[in-house]
């Protein structure tokens, strides 16, 4: 769908908006709209994004998936794996000049853990989580876990984010307000235009590590002065204006643009992040009709991969049938218990659900290319097993701010969204964002069970890796009975990038520091 008047007149002001005689701006279409800040309240990955401007981690994950120490300069381990204590590294300050310390550390840990999937379990694993002095972080666990430095590194939502302990105090269903962190950009928030712009500057005080770059690990460097995101929802608008210079980098390219931008010079197209993604059919399994696990069930008869996957692209080197709920790079992956496809059985299902006509209500979100394609084929398909469709059609910045609702579909809640979250969120059973079946501290959509709970408790304390491999297995044979969400299938996403920009990373998230330009 075309933008209106007034979204083109916000872009133009957007860039009409940016400083004259500035040193060096990185210009950025962004997939989405920023419409809040706050990291740990939303799974929002352009909320993630916007985190990494503005935060660090006291771990990171590298080009080669490892989790290095980013804020942390040491830390100890005890001979009983019981004990983490953690050195903060010398030069740490937030963007208001205070130094970043230790309680810093504990309250945002504190209130991550609130909501993330790993975070509530090493919280629930913990004995003590204290301040030893301004530079040292002790935590004691109550129970043996293995996972630590993976839940301190992850790379994707929700991140472990470092914030001020004032702002950490905030209830964590309650968004926070005040951008101020410790990373290497400082988000101008005068200067943020919901719908058009968001604009982040170099942090003078931020101190990079030594290491070189690499993936998400490693030295953040501020090579430009300003970055700029621009929301332009219509993806040829956003192509011309890269063409005519107005931006240096256009995410998520429509496969249609693929072609056109292959045969524009001096423009690149690299993949956006490094691992990937899975698009994931996620249903409020709280309230009709997916409260029923026979329909539910339906669905995972009902969806072919190959049809849903070539309707958005047909090129190999973008899509990958995956028969699995982890990633087929995981080494948990496994068909166990897989279905074929089969609409005659699909059909079946809704038969013997009782369906009693209660229409799927589909947050449509037409901006973002692989979310628009999946929810238009989506419609077809429950169309043809027997179930009534609402497709509303909004943006993705809508969408998020529906998904979070609770209500039954007659009072603006919802049944049903597609999404394409990173592979780094779907590679194991702790931490994999759509599997997790606790309830209320479920992604949206909220399924329980409490079988794949046990499962992926159990999973969380064994060290031997065949022995996780079957605990994956168990818990994917689960999750294909009670549908918790159904894969759609792993794309790439991809983006185009001026030859005036170099230096950008191959990291499982999309960054933007260590870039320059020419």
């Amino acid at each position: 769908m075309k933008p209106n008047a007034m979204l083109f007149a916000a872009a133009a002001l957007a860039f009409s908006l940016s400083p004259v005689g500035a040193e060096s701006v990185l210009k950025i279409r962004p997939f989405g709209d920023l419409k809040q800040i706050d990291p740990i309240v939303t799974s929002d990955y352009m909320v993630r994004n916007h985190g990494y401007m503005v935060y660090d981690t006291l771990f990171a994950m590298d080009e080669k998936l490892e989790i290095k120490p980013q804020m942390v300069e040491s830390y100890e381990i005890s001979a009983d794996n019981m004990t983490y204590t953690f050195r903060l590294r010398d030069g740490l300050k937030f963007h208001n000049g205070a130094a970043v310390v230790a309680n810093d550390v504990v309250a945002s840990l504190k209130r991550w853990g609130k909501k993330d999937g790993l975070g509530q379990t090493l919280i629930a694993k913990t004995a003590k989580l204290e301040a030893v002095d301004d530079k040292t972080v002790r935590l004691v666990l109550a129970e043996p876990w293995g996972l630590v430095l993976d839940a301190l590194g992850k790379p994707s939502s929700n991140v472990p984010f470092i914030m001020p302990a004032s702002i950490a105090a905030t209830p964590a269903d309650q968004s926070i307000t005040d951008p101020v962190g410790s990373g290497p950009f400082i988000m101008k928030k005068d200067e943020w235009v919901p719908g058009a712009k968001i604009v982040y500057v170099r942090n003078p005080n931020y101190t990079p590590r030594a290491d070189a770059p690499s993936g998400l690990a490693g030295a953040k460097i501020a090579k430009v002065d300003r970055v700029e995101w621009h929301y332009i929802p219509d993806a040829q608008t956003a192509l011309n204006a890269l063409q005519a210079g107005e931006i240096d980098i256009l995410e998520e390219i429509p496969p249609d643009l693929l072609p056109v931008i292959r045969s524009v010079k001096d423009i690149k197209i690299v993949r956006q992040d490094s691992l990937g993604a899975q698009a994931v059919f996620r249903m409020n399994t709280i309230q009709p009709p997916f409260n029923n696990q026979k329909i539910r069930q339906a669905v995972s008869y009902m969806i072919n991969q190959k049809t849903f996957l070539s309707a958005y692209i047909d090129d190999p080197a973008q899509i990958t049938e995956c028969p699995s709920f982890y990633m087929c790079a995981s080494p948990y992956k496994t068909d166990a218990g897989w279905p074929k496809p089969d609409m005659a059985k699909a059909k079946q299902l809704i038969a013997e659900s009782g369906y009693d006509g209660t229409p799927v209500v589909i947050l449509h979100a037409q901006e973002s290319g692989p979310t628009n394609t999946f929810s238009l084929v989506a419609a077809q398909v429950m169309r043809e097993i027997g179930l009534k469709v609402d497709a509303q059609a909004m943006d993705w910045g809508t969408l998020v701010g529906r998904r979070a609702s609770k209500a039954p579909t007659s009072q603006g809640g919802w049944s049903l969204f597609i999404s394409a979250p990173t592979g780094a969120d779907m590679m194991e059973p702790v931490g994999h964002l759509a599997l997790r079946s606790n309830c209320d501290k479920a992604w949206f959509g909220w399924p329980c069970d409490e079988t794949i709970e046990k499962l992926r408790a159990e999973f969380a304390v064994t060290v031997d890796i065949e022995k996780r491999k079957k605990l994956a297995e168990q818990i994917q044979l689960r999750a294909v009975e009670t549908v918790p969400y159904w894969p759609i299938g792993q794309i790439s996403l991809m983006r185009a990038q001026s030859a005036r920009v170099d230096g950008v990373l191959n990291a499982a998230i999309p960054v933007y520091w260590n870039i320059s330009k020419k």
